[in-house]
This record gives structure tokens, sequence and C-alpha cells, in this order.
């Protein structure tokens, strides 16, 4: 399990390596731009049941530790909908994977630029 250490806290948030690779690219591409967001999660089974959240913003030092050697591939689907998330009200949530893929409702439009930007530099920062 990789662990994400946040800020001076010395216990850190133990999330499965291929999640915090996901994790990784968009706290950084966020905090890059200068835009706090918070992100949520729910406990481990050796914490007290719960959830927590905490704010994340550039001027709050993080770590992110992996257990693997090699870096994790990573699903653009998932970057996508987790960047979503984090630019949400609800901000990014650690218990994504639980959450089913939506179809889109509507057919597919013109990706604006803006759009197109933001994608492309999440799979850059890859």
């Amino acid at each position: 399990m990789a662990k994400l250490f946040y800020g001076t806290t010395p216990e850190p948030i133990t999330i499965d390596d291929r999640m915090l690779a996901h994790v990784k690219v968009v706290v950084a591409t966020k905090l890059r731009r200068g835009e706090s967001f918070t992100l949520s999660w729910t406990h481990g089974p050796d914490e007290p049941v719960g959830r927590s959240t905490v704010w994340l913003q550039p001027a709050i030092p993080l770590r992110f530790v992996f257990d693997s050697e090699q870096p994790e591939s990573l699903d653009q689907d998932l970057l996508k909908r987790m960047a979503n998330d984090a630019n949400s009200s609800r901000g990014l949530s650690l218990d994504i994977e639980d959450a089913p893929v939506a179809a889109p409702a509507t057919p597919a439009r013109r990706t604006s630029a803006r759009s197109a930007s933001s994608t492309r530099s999440l799979a850059r920062a890859a």
C-alpha cells in the first residue's frame, strides 16, 4: 500500500498504489494551477470507523510514497472523473473506485479548448 503524507502529520493516509498514482496526477495538476480543494476518504480497517477530509492547498507539503518501484499505468477515464470531482464543491474522494462509471446521457459535444487543454495537461502529468 502506498502512503500520502499531508502537512506535518506523522500518520500517512494509506492508499492502493494505483489509486495514489491517479491522485498524484490530479493533485499536482490542481496545485500547480494554485487551486485549493478537499480530499476525502473512508478510514481503513485498522482505524476508527469514519471518514476524514483535508483541505489541500499549495502551501501545505505533500509526499507521495509508493511501494512499487515501477510507475502505475494510468486510466484516462478515471483521471477525468477524479479531476471533475476535485473541481466540484464535493471535492476529490478516494472512494471513487466504488462509484460506477456513468454513461453519457447526451450525445457527445465538441470539446471546448479549455476542456481539451485540461485533459491534455492530466495526460502529460502522468
